[in-house]
């Protein structure tokens, strides 16, 4: 592995799949500045990540060799925490390329898992990210019976692969999405996190499950998250569910109750101890990408008004801004910009 590979970038959260169903029309820091369309990030970036520039060529080439040209050896080597942060990078693109490649290329585990990944993207496409009553029966119907595909590509995959956790983390997301149960969804979990405990992807799409919006509560995802952080080694990527789980939680209550959630001094002493414990933490190396992370904990500390340690996570970003979780608000570029412009002039 180069160094260069261990820049890299997103997924928990940056699955559709697993994003919320509302968003924020405005700071509730104040009111945002205009921000010049010049200034704007770009989100559409590789991440300094040149192995995922030639994965992301050969899937726009319906180049399936390429893809598995990047893939085979991370799989190989079992590194399931990139070989899933990968697939994640791609399961947008492709049209009907990867959603057929399941078919074409049966017997290939790596091309079921693949194809199972991008139908369930393709079946949130088709649901959209509204809340559920939103959403009309005709798109649940196909909602459904794209995840139902995307089981059936994921399933053989597990049975091709058994060792490969890769499927596992996309079955969270489809039993959440068929409304399994929890009961279900933590069978999948266990069986993917017993073959990589500290994939972020697994425990991204299982925090969304034991959400208040999923019929779960802030309690299971306060406790989720606490528990997977002290499970981890030191430098784990997983200390970021600390920062979603307290953005989740400010999403989920109204106006004036959510910043004075976020402006207790315990949640801020929380992110920061979870912080030191993960991307500030000596050992934090991971092979997957580090932007989710500190993208997560860069909007946590600048909602809980800690614009200091915002600030430190800005300044390792850069400009690999990633569309979650600022996508909370609408237009993710702007309000990355806007929260660094003002963390910039903290003291």
């Amino acid at each position: 592995m180069s160094n260069l590979s261990l820049l890299l970038p997103a997924l928990i959260a940056g699955l559709a799949a697993s994003r919320a169903f509302a968003r924020r029309g405005a700071s509730t820091t104040g009111s945002a500045p205009v921000v010049p369309r010049s200034k704007l990030v770009s989100l559409g970036h590789n991440h300094g990540d040149p192995e995922l520039t030639v994965l992301r060529g050969a899937v726009t080439g319906k180049n399936w060799g390429g893809v598995a040209a990047v893939l085979g050896p991370v799989r190989e080597r079992g590194d399931h925490n990139r070989l899933v942060w990968l697939i994640g990078c791609i399961d947008e693109l492709g049209g009907d390329f990867l959603l057929e490649i399941g078919r074409t290329r049966a017997e290939d585990p790596l091309a079921r898992t693949v194809c199972g990944a991008r139908h369930v993207t393709w079946a949130w496409e088709a649901r959209s990210s509204a809340r559920a009553a939103q959403v009309s029966r005709e798109q649940f119907d196909l909602f459904h019976q794209r995840l139902h595909l995307a089981e059936e590509h994921l399933y053989a995959a597990v049975e091709l692969d058994p060792d490969s956790a890769a499927p596992w983390s996309y079955l969270v997301t489809t039993s959440r999405g068929l409304e399994h149960g929890h009961d279900v969804t933590r069978r999948r979990f266990e069986a993917g996190h017993r073959r990589a405990p500290g994939e972020p992807q697994i425990h991204e799409a299982m925090l969304q499950q034991v959400c208040a919006k999923w019929s779960g509560s802030h309690e299971q995802m306060h406790g989720f998250a606490r528990e997977a952080l002290a499970q981890a080694p030191a430098g784990s990527n997983l200390g970021a569910l600390t920062a979603t789980a307290h953005i989740e939680r400010w999403l989920d209550l109204p106006r004036g109750e959510d910043t004075a959630y976020m402006a207790r001094p315990e949640v801020a002493e929380e992110l920061r101890q979870a912080a030191a414990r993960s991307v500030l933490h000596p050992d934090y190396a991971p092979t997957e990408s580090p932007y989710p992370a500190l993208n997560a904990f860069a909007m946590a500390f600048w909602l809980a008004g800690d614009q200091v340690s915002a600030r430190k996570m800005f300044e390792r970003i850069g400009d690999h801004a990633t569309a979650s979780p600022w996508d909370y608000y609408g237009d993710p570029a702007g309000m990355f910009v806007n929260a660094r412009q003002q963390c910039k002039k903290a003291k």
